[in-house]
């Protein structure tokens, strides 16, 4: 059986969690008002003071344009849509979700770290990968991924990845380890991790027993998905997706 990581203990049973979305009632639509309607639907703000003579003599100047601060660093503008996950409709924690992974084209950065330092050795590749596709002019097209090739007690190694619309053509010559290629592919089980990253062990005891007790067969590799940004150990607001490679 593959180590994903040090686990405190193996989980005895898998709890599948069922149910959906409750449909909102429909409300009754209200009455038709008989107020005139608005000249325009964002009113400009109003104040306490008369409107004032026109000067026939002046020439109403335009307003002037506010600048629009660029969002900070690693976060999209607004009314950018989001970079979208491997697989479109979101998982939830508890359920375990056959799926099939399609290949992407990627930059991809090796790497190994301590399990103590996965955070900050994570983080530290996918920034580098994001400074090299802004140098070779490519943007990402995907969230960021993790392929861990080895593991063992001390640490991991691992393949970090970012999607990409489309590799450069000519691929431009390896810079830093920076490589292209594509994002793991197939048949797979995902299971959802919401939390900290301190606490994702408790998902991989879920995955680990639900493949003991199937008795399916998976590669040596797992993939983890941030699907939200990967901040810090501590981070409650986390989405992991990880996905087991079914062989």
């Amino acid at each position: 059986m593959i180590r994903l990581r040090p686990l405190v203990a193996l989980s005895a049973a898998l709890v599948l969690a069922s149910g959906g979305p409750i449909a909102a009632q429909q409300q009754p639509a209200p009455p038709p008002s008989t107020a005139p309607a608005p000249a325009q639907t964002n009113p400009l703000p109003t104040t306490t003071a008369p409107n004032p003579v026109a000067d026939p003599d002046k020439s109403a100047a335009p307003a002037p344009q506010q600048s629009v601060a660029p969002p900070p660093a690693g976060q999209s503008a607004v009314g950018t849509p989001a970079r979208p996950t491997l697989i479109e409709k979101a998982g939830e924690p508890g359920d375990v979700d056959e799926v099939t992974l399609p290949s992407k084209p990627a930059a991809i950065l090796s790497g190994k770290t301590k399990w103590e330092e996965a955070v900050p050795n994570l983080k530290q590749a996918f920034a580098r990968i994001e400074a090299d596709l802004a140098k070779l002019g490519v943007a990402p097209a995907g969230r960021p991924l993790a392929v861990f090739t080895r593991t063992d007690d001390d640490g991991f190694e691992f393949e970090a990845m970012i999607p990409v619309a489309a590799a450069p053509n000519p691929a431009p010559a390896e810079t830093d380890g920076l490589r292209f290629g594509t994002t793991p592919s197939g048949k797979a089980l995902r299971f959802a991790h919401k939390g900290s990253y301190e606490s994702i062990d408790s998902t991989y005891e879920t995955l680990t027993a639900y493949l003991d007790a199937k008795d399916i067969v998976v590669q040596d590799r797992f993939v983890e998905e941030y699907a939200t940004d990967l901040k810090d150990g501590t981070d409650d607001n986390l989405d992991v997706n990880i996905y087991a490679l079914v062989k």
